[in-house]
């Protein structure tokens, strides 16, 4: 088994909550891993809560970690789809695990 704690080295961990801490970028990971590719609206529909501005910063934050792919289209009126990059892809297991965790544990 891997060594799971890093008390010397804890700059794996802290970059890894840097990428996903928050409210809203694990549910954005979550429905992207479900889906496959979403539009901007499917997305805001589907995350209870959010707002257009949160919304809108946690997508770019993201796109700027390589976790997400922004697709845009050009047409009228605009078309934005979204999908996890390779790197976003990678958190798969992660989720999945939490799933199974929260399945197991509610």
């Amino acid at each position: 088994m891997e060594k799971l704690c890093y008390v010397s080295n804890k700059e794996p961990f802290e970059y890894t909550l840097s990428i996903v801490s928050g409210k809203w970028k694990l549910k954005v990971i979550y429905l992207l891993a479900c889906s496959g590719t979403l539009r901007y609206g499917e997305l805001k529909k589907n995350i209870e809560g959010i707002t257009h501005k949160m919304l809108s910063s946690q997508l770019k934050e993201l796109e700027n970690e390589n976790i997400i792919l922004r697709k845009e289209y050009p047409q009228i009126p605009p078309k934005v789809e979204y999908s996890l990059a390779q790197k976003g892809q990678s958190l798969i297991p992660i989720v999945r695990d939490m799933c199974k965790w929260g399945k197991e544990n509610i």
